[in-house]
């Protein structure tokens, strides 16, 4: 408002609207599990059309998703990016990458960062190893979530009913002649890592690179960050990559300190 300008009442109804939108994505964003409309307007104390009216202009933009076939709401790919571009100021991007940097150079294999975005895998920050073989793979990009190690991390943590709407909806499309592409045998696979609580790739997302994956917990909200590990096969086999889990776990405490001292700032 310019300086000076005294505010009006259309002015603090707009305000009072979208602290009331900013609210509700503080909510949903923040539940572990799927979030109804009636929830949403009990939390909020509003009436349940007015709620109704804020999920739908959210929904329209992108900002919230529905849960197919259920009531359900979760954050949308554009409050996922929101999320993920506000985590990537060059402050905290400098923190991240020195923690990438370090758990590089002790396990002396590509690293980064991977985001739970929508029906994909979004690559959030990434150091590559110093030899000679590696993979490149562009910060920004999106990779499908059934045949690489971050997205198979993704839908082994989601709760069964949640897991299966998404998979109902994939394209398990073959990436590699090792990908997955079986619904019974991916439901198999992903049971197993839940269980393990990790996730790997064998050369299911491109041929000639293996991978694991650790979850990063951000306080209360859902698992939407996994720090990731990838070596080219005739370099390390899984088994080798598997060895160094306890290392990555640990680096992933140190993701958790930053993201949850980023949330508190």
């Amino acid at each position: 408002m310019p300086p000076g300008r005294r505010m009006t009442t259309s002015d603090m109804l707009q305000e009072h609207k979208m602290l009331r939108l900013l609210s509700l994505l503080e909510r949903v964003s923040a539940s572990n599990q799927p979030v109804t409309i009636a929830q949403i307007a009990m939390r909020l104390d509003i009436p349940k059309a007015s709620a109704a009216r804020l999920v739908d202009l959210l929904i329209s933009s992108r900002y919230l998703a529905r849960m197919p076939d259920t009531r359900g709401l979760i954050p949308g790919p554009r409050t996922v990016q929101l999320a993920a571009s506000t985590l990537s100021n060059s402050s905290f991007r400098r923190e991240c990458r020195a923690v990438l940097r370090g758990l590089v150079s002790r396990l002396g294999e590509t690293c980064n960062l991977s985001a739970f975005d929508g029906d994909c895998v979004l690559y959030l920050e990434r150091v590559e190893t110093s030899e000679p073989l590696r993979m490149h793979l562009e910060l920004g990009s999106r990779h499908p979530l059934h045949c690489t190690a971050g997205g198979k991390l993704f839908l082994s943590q989601l709760p069964p009913v949640e897991r299966a709407a998404l998979l109902d909806r994939l394209t398990l499309s073959p990436r590699t002649p090792h990908t997955i592409t079986n619904r019974a045998k991916l439901d198999d696979e992903l049971t197993r890592l839940a269980e393990k609580g990790i996730s790997t790739d064998r050369e299911e997302f491109i041929i000639g690179m293996v991978g694991v994956a650790v979850p990063v917990i951000t306080g209360s909200s859902r698992n939407a960050i996994a720090l990731v590990c990838h070596a080219a096969a005739p370099r390390s086999s899984l088994e080798e990559l598997l060895l160094k889990l306890p290392v990555l776990k640990e680096a992933a405490l140190q993701f958790k300190a930053l993201f949850d001292a980023q949330t508190v700032d």
